[in-house]
């Protein structure tokens, strides 16, 4: 919120909003999701613009709400979840594409590891546009993280199913993230960056995470 309105926006934060159903439908229950599909649908028809620090949320609504509208046999619903879809952003779209901003005044002196999350990459395909932003703030050291596109292992539920393989994907991202001598992990997933915030507590390893919003909204190194 503070980020938007330093950039002259006017956000709004309807409070009757919830989740986007993303876990439901991820855990086989369908009819549950489009419950949460159609909350979300009618809490947000009259914005101009609704803006997510999610990607795993915004894909959820982009390629899952038509489904599920579909699904439903709604004729008006559909129409609903297709008139709104187009106005669903992530924050980096937002401010690249849509407000057409790179430098949006931050600072941060820190050295930062961006790990494009896997929604971010494959399903939003972000692109270079984490990058563009990080780039420009001032005072931060954007350093590379070696195998940056490989997933952490979270991937909701399967990191709970699948246990030792997601501790070993974990496992090589936090090795990487040494290698790089990051002081901070970004990323714009609050979902990943719990997964490999806990693992990076867990081996005492000295780098924190931090959501990409969180260092655009940094004015002053904390």
């Amino acid at each position: 919120m503070r980020l938007l309105e330093r950039l002259g926006q006017t956000p709004a934060f309807p409070l009757e909003q919830t989740c986007c159903g993303q876990l439901h439908l991820n855990s086989g229950y369908p009819d549950e999701a489009t419950l949460l599909a159609r909350r979300f649908v009618s809490t947000f028809a009259d914005s101009d613009v609704v803006v997510s620090p999610s990607a795993s949320c915004v894909g959820m609504v982009r390629e899952q709400y038509p489904h599920l509208a579909e699904r439903s046999d709604d004729a008006a619903f559909a129409h609903d979840v297709a008139e709104l879809v187009p106005r669903v952003l992530e924050l980096t779209e937002l401010l690249v594409d849509r407000l057409g901003v790179e430098d949006v005044g931050a600072r941060f002196q820190h050295r930062v590891a961006y790990h494009p999350t896997c929604h971010s990459l494959r399903g939003l395909r972000l692109g270079d546009r984490p990058y563009r932003l990080l780039r420009a703030v001032q005072g931060l050291e954007l350093v590379e993280l070696r195998d940056a596109e490989e997933c952490c292992g979270f991937g909701g539920t399967f990191a709970v199913k699948n246990a030792q393989v997601s501790g070993a994907m974990l496992a090589d991202k936090i090795r990487c993230l040494g290698e790089a001598r990051a002081e901070v992990c970004a990323a714009v997933d609050n979902s990943c960056l719990l997964h490999i915030g806990g693992g990076l507590e867990r081996a005492a390893a000295g780098v924190r995470t931090m959501h990409l919003a969180e260092i655009l909204a940094a004015e002053a190194s904390p």
